[in-house]
């Protein structure tokens, strides 16, 4: 790239982000006026008072002025356009009416019917040097990937900033692949699409004021999938599978969790739960920001491995390179989890400085409570052992 085509990569970006951050709070306004209002009826809700849902509506009016001012047309960008419009309508009309999942999933397949339409096929895969064509399976394949992916961001979409900040982290490591294997078209798209995500982004963490819903998971979800299809899926590695498995690998493998877990307490694969893995770190004392930071971190090092694994990075080398990038990543993330797992612990690493030594004093003391209270069921139980073998 030369200074002229980076200069205009970086306006187009910025024009998607200040679009999405000035587009929201009239969105904003808009859902309270239609009634696309979230209000915390149950424990699986995160929040405590009553949000507007729709914020998504700003991140794809962002994402599709730019596209249509910067980028040159083609059929990715119309298979993008149709049915993200299509998931966009279905995601407002969820948001104030609460549809039946059979029909979101229908409507899904069809916004995924659209986008093999335009040409979006996984028609192929590397493995071993060994190209493998899916022929007749590839159509299934390829509407199996987009409505997956598309509910695996809406699954994780659970806490403040979530959905949005881990879309864009997946964003920037398929960046990173496209332009490293020189898909120039692809790499502008994607880079709209994380200025887009930037420019709600401040008013979706925690505390949010407005929660994208349906509406920008389901869009986020769609998009990533036909970019993942057309720029990350057809490089010739050895095992090119790999790669957009690792970029999507938190909410792939939450989602597959979600559903193994519902479809063994037998019930329905879209039945909401609260078992999530952003749900657990909360139910174990991290706090929305500390679960999420940790949830970024996961996604961006997946993202690292994927980059790291491209043909044109390390060259051969590059499988044992990912592997080492992924084994110290694991080590990392549960020496930091180990030291966020309690109050004590997470102030003497200086990870969680925001808790007050009051907070400490009271954990403590519950904790101590515990305790006691274990120490003497015990006792009591001893006891009572004893009077029954004197009798």
């Amino acid at each position: 790239m030369n200074l002229t085509s980076t200069i205009f990569a970086i306006v187009a970006v910025v024009c998607a982000a200040l679009i999405s951050y000035t587009v929201t709070p009239p969105v904003r306004l808009l859902a309270f006026r239609i009634g696309a209002v979230d209000i915390p009826t149950d424990a699986r809700r995160m929040h405590k008072k009553p949000t507007p849902r729709i914020g998504g509506l700003g991140i794809f009016i962002g994402f599709t002025v730019s596209t249509l001012v910067f980028c040159d047309f083609s059929a990715e960008l119309f298979a993008i356009w149709t049915g993200g419009a299509i998931l966009v309508i279905l995601g407002i009309l969820d948001d104030i009416l609460r549809l039946s999942a059979l029909l979101k999933l229908l409507v899904q397949i069809c916004a995924a019917g659209v986008a093999v339409c335009f040409g979006v096929v996984i028609d192929q895969v590397t493995m071993f040097g060994t190209v493998i064509e899916f022929g007749m399976f590839a159509i299934p394949i390829t509407l199996f990937w987009i409505v997956g992916l598309s509910n695996a961001i809406n699954l994780i979409d659970g806490l403040d900033g979530l959905a949005c900040g881990v879309s864009a982290i997946t964003s920037l490591s398929i960046l990173g692949v496209v332009l490293i294997t020189g898909d120039m078209t692809s790499a502008l798209i994607t880079a709209i699409l994380v200025g887009s995500c930037g420019g709600f982004l401040p008013y979706n963490k925690n505390p949010a004021s407005i929660f994208m819903g349906d509406t920008g998971a389901l869009f986020l979800g769609y998009t990533l999938a036909i970019i993942s299809v057309q720029g990350v899926f057809k490089l010739h590695t050895v095992l090119s599978f790999l790669v957009p498995l690792s970029i999507f690998a938190l909410p792939l493998m939450d989602t597959l969790v979600a559903i193994g877990r519902r479809l063994i307490h037998k019930q329905s694969p879209f039945h909401p739960d609260r078992g999530h893995l952003h749900h657990k770190l909360v139910d174990m004392g991290f706090t929305h920001k500390e679960a999420v930071r940790l949830l970024y971190a996961i996604s961006g090092i997946m993202g690292l491995v994927a980059v790291t694994y491209t043909d044109a990075m390390f060259h051969e080398s590059r499988a044992w390179k990912s592997m080492i990038i992924a084994v110290a990543a694991i080590v990392v993330l549960v020496l930091n989890f180990l030291c966020l797992r309690k109050p004590s612990t997470r102030i003497l690493s200086g990870l969680a400085e925001h808790i007050s030594e009051k907070r400490l004093e009271e954990a403590k003391a519950i904790q101590e409570s515990k305790e006691t209270m274990e120490l003497k069921e015990t006792e009591e139980d001893g006891i009572a052992d004893q009077e029954k073998q004197s009798k």
